[in-house]
């Protein structure tokens, strides 16, 4: 498959357990920058990274050796361990399971509009709302 062309793009969102705001901003910046190298190393490559403070956004390119609920999982318990050892403060966890939607690459840029604007968006409704 020397020959093959893929081009499988994910919006993915997950949230903090219990949607709890344990996403706290001193630390934000450093947590999508964790998720962003751990995407990296699994052959994933993210384009946006964005989100509040209980839930991520992230859009990236799929490994297609890959399977995407192991590439979460990882991502997801590594950045859980990482922050716990950090972040002594709080008890961080993320929610069981996640939300993943295929993006053509026509829709792209309005789905980087949308993480993005998170922040903005989640003032005027909520998660649970949306």
């Amino acid at each position: 498959m020397s020959h093959s062309y893929y081009n499988i793009w994910i919006h993915c969102i997950f949230s903090t357990k219990n949607r709890h705001p344990l996403i706290q901003p001193d630390f934000e910046h450093q947590l999508y920058e964790r998720i962003k190298k751990n995407a990296e190393e699994l052959g994933c490559y993210p384009i946006y990274i964005n989100g509040t403070e209980n839930h991520i956004h992230l859009l990236f390119l799929q490994n297609p050796k890959k399977n995407l609920t192991e590439i979460i999982k990882q991502i997801k318990g590594e950045t859980s361990y990482w922050l716990n050892q950090e972040h002594r403060t709080i008890k961080f966890g993320w929610q069981v399971g996640f939300a993943a939607f295929s993006v053509s690459e026509s829709q792209l840029e309005i789905v980087k509009k949308y993480i993005r604007n998170q922040k903005e968006h989640y003032k005027k409704q909520s998660f649970d709302q949306e």
